[in-house]
């Protein structure tokens, strides 16, 4: 289980392609205290610590995470944006996350608000699990939606966060990764079963 809230930018070292899935070397500041088979948030994607070296950390990415993810636009150089699994004792400094990407999305405009910048995102899918000021994960990170529509919603960005993750080399037309909040998924499951 992740927060959203962002550690630290990782650069892909490498990517391998092996039968179906595709192995991934991640350097970060981060990696010495990384360990084998632990849960590791990539772009809001969780995937497992498979390898440490001198060089970063491998994970492997499966075919339906590779479908479902910006993960298959990686390329060598690309920043994503890392965290690990929250402590039992750790703070919820975001919302509960956890890195099962829903859809994508694209950055449909990206707006310089003279000291923060206002993103535009559009999915084909329609969805009813945004709800105004509600939270939203993009890329793994914790962010607070509005202006909702039927296949877009906003998210306002400070520069912190524009400077601490991969949101500030975000162009128009990219595509992230969305985790829809899991309170509203499971509201939403509920209530269809009782409706049909």
């Amino acid at each position: 289980m992740f927060t959203g809230i962002v550690e630290v930018l990782g650069e892909v070292f490498r990517v391998e392609k092996y039968e179906t899935n595709v192995n991934f070397l991640i350097g970060s500041p981060i990696v010495s205290s990384l360990r084998i088979d632990q849960s590791l948030a990539h772009n809001g994607v969780c995937l497992t610590v498979t390898k440490i070296t001198d060089g970063g950390h491998w994970v492997t990415a499966i075919d339906e995470s590779m479908k479902r993810t910006n993960l298959v636009r990686l390329k060598i150089g690309d920043c994503v944006n890392l965290e690990r699994c929250m402590p039992a004792n750790g703070r919820f400094d975001g919302h509960v996350v956890q890195g099962h990407v829903d859809l994508t999305a694209v950055a449909e405009a990206i707006d310089d608000q003279n000291g923060s910048w206002l993103f535009t995102f559009s999915f084909k899918e329609k969805t009813t699990l945004l709800v105004e000021k509600g939270s939203v994960t993009i890329n793994g990170i914790s962010l607070t939606c509005f202006n909702i529509k039927a296949h877009s919603f906003q998210v306002a960005i400070i520069p912190y966060t524009y400077t601490h993750t991969n949101l500030g080399l975000l162009s128009k037309g990219d595509v992230v990764n969305i985790e829809f909040d899991i309170i509203g998924k499971y509201v939403a499951k509920i209530l269809g079963e009782r409706m049909s």
